[in-house]
């Protein structure tokens, strides 16, 4: 890897101060029940009756910022999921640090059922590798609630690059190896370390440039400063259907229902490529296992509503109910596939 520059603002989250954190481990949340006098657990208010959740606007906290994947997903789901509850859900965006910073805001919240984590959980799981030294972890520090889609990403390139075809693009990248450039939602997302993959399957070398975002990313893609980028089937298709960029596959096991000629990476060449972009619900660790299974029941209407799901097929999505179990599983294998590729990759975070 050769990354030629450094996305702004990413800071380490070793940086960040947790003291609600620590406090929390301090007191044993995961595993019991401290009350004060004044019915006070580590800090924080508990609820008097778990069957009066939610009596309050409810936080939705995304660790990428507005208009991507997670952002679209995220506020479609609040709408739906905050109608059920009969509250407000409001979604908060604390993008950086390949998505470390949302985690552990989200992490240091509250574990009282009013503070929601929607985690693009393939992106976590290679950050938890990235950020050894993190002071929050998706699978140590948070209650799973309920799988929730899988996003696929798409191959997109400027039109300057001569290739209609994923094999046409692969002979030019072997004849221009070691000189094409791509970008990446930030170093170390899932947009980054898929391209590894694609490089590492291919035996080549490509010039990373990472953002901070798909946002960021896309001015420079479109205006052809960069050759190619995997991004969101959301985030892209508009720029695809007007002929700005030119999708040749899809980074996921399966073709898309929104682009169903368009096909896998593996189809197109490039065997045992199989990437796909998971999305789940999780709850900061000590919420009360009530809440957490409301929650997961509530999802599952919610994901089932047919309204919903055209609407995220349409943006690219395919939904993926699952229950805690489930989603902890998924979580376990996304981390032991990726610390693969970063390894392989010597990918690091500087």
């Amino acid at each position: 890897m050769n990354d030629k520059s450094s996305p702004p603002d990413m800071c380490s989250p070793s940086d960040h101060d947790a003291p609600a954190l620590s406090r929390r481990r301090a007191l044993g949340l995961a595993g019991g029940v401290a009350l004060s006098a004044g019915g006070v657990l580590a800090g924080w208010p508990l609820l008097a009756n778990a069957q009066d959740y939610p009596s309050k606007t409810v936080r939705m906290v995304i660790a990428f910022p507005p208009a991507g994947a997670t952002d679209i997903l995220a506020r479609a789901v609040a709408q739906r999921l905050g109608d059920t509850l009969g509250q407000q859900i409001v979604v908060e965006n604390k993008p950086g640090a390949g998505g470390m910073i949302g985690l552990e805001n989200a992490a240091q919240s509250a574990p009282d059922g009013y503070n929601l984590f929607l985690c693009a959980l393939t992106n976590q799981a290679i950050a938890g590798h990235l950020y050894p030294n993190a002071t929050s972890d998706i699978s140590r520090d948070f209650e799973p609630v309920s799988l929730l889609a899988n996003g696929a990403h798409m191959l997109n390139v400027h039109p300057s690059v001569p290739a209609k075809t994923l094999p046409e693009f692969i002979q030019w990248l072997k004849a221009n190896d070691g000189k094409v450039t791509y970008a990446s939602q930030g170093n170390g997302t899932l947009s980054h370390l898929e391209t590894e993959l694609l490089a590492q399957r291919l035996n080549l070398k490509l010039t990373h440039i990472p953002y901070k975002g798909s946002s960021q990313a896309l001015p420079d893609l479109l205006a052809g400063t960069v050759s190619f980028m995997f991004d969101s089937v959301a985030a892209s298709m508009v720029h695809v259907k007007a002929g700005k960029l030119r999708a040749l596959a899809v980074a996921a096991t399966q073709r898309v229902p929104a682009f169903p000629d368009l096909p896998t990476v593996a189809e197109g060449g490039v065997p045992g490529y199989d990437v796909d972009n998971w999305f789940g619900l999780f709850v900061p660790k000590g919420t009360p296992a009530d809440i957490v299974k409301r929650l997961n029941a509530d999802l599952a209407k919610v994901l089932a509503d047919p309204e919903l799901g055209k609407v995220l097929v349409q943006q690219g999505y395919a939904i993926q109910h699952g229950d805690p179990a489930k989603l902890a599983a998924v979580t376990k294998a996304e981390r032991s596939k990726w610390g693969e590729v970063i390894k392989t990759a010597n990918v690091t975070i500087r």
